[in-house]
Parts: structure tokens; sequence; C-alpha cells
């Protein structure tokens, strides 16, 4: 399907597919590319300074530019565009078999050529090809950061683990050995430590599972229609047990019938407990965590406010960072990984909505998911 946008722009129509755009002050080569590229989506320039307007406004995948052209040639076009965008595919058709023309097309990293007067097959085979290296080097850079990512938690686990299988361990030795027994007066407080550990270590395990299947695996979202109000009481009363057992009130101030969204459910569910179990983390005994939200016009918004110790104004902007862990007793023993508010807010942005955080010390904690009523599909 083709997609005139040149001079001025015009209304574009929804297809599938992968964009190219032609750019070229010839109609008829336009037309011709347009002919031979029906199985994608095309947009048309006739000069550089309109390209330049489109790609400020559209995604593209590949364009298709002519070296000769008025108000902005093709090179100059070619090198604007690498500016911008490094990883843009770009394609030179040249009628001009000028060495100079091709060394600076290659120097501005230009992925290919095609060669004047048009081969519409080669055309279309040049751009296929295109196409499929940019996907293969997307699927090598993502592995490259999954084996980064996978390294550092790995790292993460060992460390992690580290504390609670010393305990146990331990605790076993002296039991094994007869310096702790039964009737000892330090055997009950022993064994509430053990009991803490085991059930922290139960924790990090169930995190584990969590992180490698829906995290380290890189799966895209699964939509389908889902009530967020639901999603989120669902997630208040898992944490129930954890908050009582700290003496903390969960509240939820929820009411109504909402609309029901496009939502991964699961990862949705990961982003809200993510958030609540910080503010359990961080909220003392008598405390209150408290979730609200509204189904707005434009949006639905879910709030995790807490009455807990808060964040010091220095360490807000690294809040959502990857394995950062905020550690108020500087005692270096933060429990788990550093990583829910990280994928809480990728999960919230992967629905094309926001979180943002809001704490003063001493005061508490005020989080807030924001979603659009359209999901991205």
């Amino acid at each position: 399907m083709r997609i005139e946008l040149f001079g001025q722009p015009q209304p574009l129509q929804t297809t599938d597919g992968q964009t190219i755009l032609v750019v070229d002050d010839e109609e008829v080569i336009r037309d011709l590319c347009g002919k031979a590229l029906a199985d994608f989506r095309v947009l048309e320039a006739d000069n550089g300074r309109t390209a330049l307007d489109l790609l400020d406004r559209e995604s593209v995948d590949l364009v298709l530019v002519d070296v000769m052209m008025p108000v902005m040639n093709g090179l100059d076009l070619l090198m604007q565009i690498k500016e911008r965008d490094p990883d843009q595919l770009v394609i030179v058709m040249t009628g001009y078999a000028d060495k100079e023309i091709i060394l600076r097309a290659l120097k501005a990293d230009a992925d290919d050529f095609i060669q004047k007067p048009l081969n519409l097959l080669q055309l279309k085979s040049t751009i296929e090809k295109a196409l499929e290296k940019r996907q293969l080097r997307q699927e090598l850079l993502q592995l490259k950061r999954l084996d980064r990512l996978k390294a550092e938690f790995l790292g993460l686990i060992s460390h992690k683990l580290r504390t609670p299988t010393t305990v146990l361990s331990l605790f076993i030795q002296n039991l094994a050995s007869g310096a702790v027994s039964t009737d000892t007066p330090e055997f009950p407080a022993a064994v509430a430590a053990i009991r803490e550990e085991a059930d922290y270590l139960a924790h990090l395990i169930q995190d584990l599972l969590t992180y490698s299947d829906v995290i380290l695996q890189e799966q895209k979202p699964k939509l389908a229609p889902a009530d967020l109000r639901e999603i989120a009481l669902t997630a208040l009363a898992e944490k129930r047990p954890a908050a009582a057992e700290k003496g903390i009130s969960l509240i939820s101030t929820l009411q109504g019938a909402w609309p029901r969204l496009s939502l991964d459910r699961r990862r949705i569910a990961f982003a809200i407990g993510a958030l609540l179990d910080n503010a359990i983390k961080f909220t003392p005994a008598g405390g209150q965590v408290i979730l609200s939200g509204e189904a707005g016009k434009d949006g639905l918004q879910l709030v995790v406010r807490d009455t807990g110790i808060g964040i010091a104004a220095e360490e807000l902007p690294r809040v959502f960072d990857k394995f950062y862990q905020i550690d108020p007793t500087q005692a270096g023993q933060v429990r788990g990984f550093g990583l829910g508010l990280f994928y809480a807010r990728q999960f919230v942005q992967d629905h094309g909505g926001a979180i943002t955080l809001e704490s003063v010390p001493g005061a508490g904690t005020t989080v807030t998911i924001t979603l659009p009523r359209r999901s991205p599909a």
C-alpha cells in the first residue's frame, strides 16, 4: 500500500508491515518505487528537507534516497539522517558511477547502493536484504545485552544468597556440634532467626523464578482486555500476610467500575506488586500503605502511598535504576535484588504509561502509575 507524503503532508492510512521512505524529486521514480514496494508501507518526499520533516514525525524502517535533488542533495540528506540516528537504514540511488560520490556515501555510512535506471526486482531484493541484515544486527545486540544482564544478575544472586545460606549453615553446624541445644536460652531466638532467613530465601527463589520467566527471556507483552482495578486489588490481597507480619495496615480506597484496558496482566500485576513490596519494606510497624486511584477521562491512575521513612532527595533520581537499592542503615545488607522498581517502570512504559515517585524523608512516599485509556496494541 502506498502513502504519498511530499510537499504538504497528507493524512496517513494505517497499514501493517515495514515502512519505506522514498526521496526523489522525480515523481515517476517515486511511482515506480511505490509499485515495486507494494508489500511495504511507502512514504514519499520530493526533497531532503521534506524527508527530514517526515522522519521527525514518522517511524521509518528504511530510507531510499536519490543523490541529485534540489533543495538538499541525497548525500547531505544521508549525512544528516546518520547524525540523527546512526542505525537508520539508508540506500542511495544514483545514476552516476562517479567514484567521488560513492566514496562520500560510504564515508557517510550508506547501507547500500542502487544504480539508475532502476531494476525493480533488484530494488526490492536490495531493500529486503538490508532489512534482514538490520534484523540480524538487532538480534545480535539483544543477545549481547541479555548476556550482560544475565552475568550481572548471576553475580547479584551469588551475593544475595550468601547471607541466608551462611546463617542456615552455621545453625546446623552448631546443632550438630552440640553448641546449641533445645534447652538453652538462646534456642528460641536462634530458631526465629533461622525462620526469618528461610522465609527470605524462599522469597528470593520466588523472585528468581519471576525474573527468569518474565524478564530474562525478554518476551513481548501479551495484551488482552483486563480490569486494572481488579488486578490492583488482587495484588493488594497477596501482600496482606507480609504487611500483617510487620504490623502494617493495607488500605484500599478503589471504588466503582473501571473501563477495561488492553494489558499484559502479569506484567502490570508485577509492577503494582513491586510498588507495594517497596512500601511495606520501608514502612515501620504501625504504619499504613494506601492504594487509591481513579478512572479519568484521558487515563487511569493508581497511587501507592505509604507512611514510611521516605527517600532522601539525592537518592530520588536513582530509585528506578537497575540493581539500585536504598540502604537507610548503611549496613550493606538490603534485601531483594534491586530490580522491582526498574522493571515496574519499564512494564508501565511498555503500555504507553508513566510512573512517578514523590517522597519526603520521614513523611512517606507516593508512587503514581498512569495508563492511557488506549494502551498500545
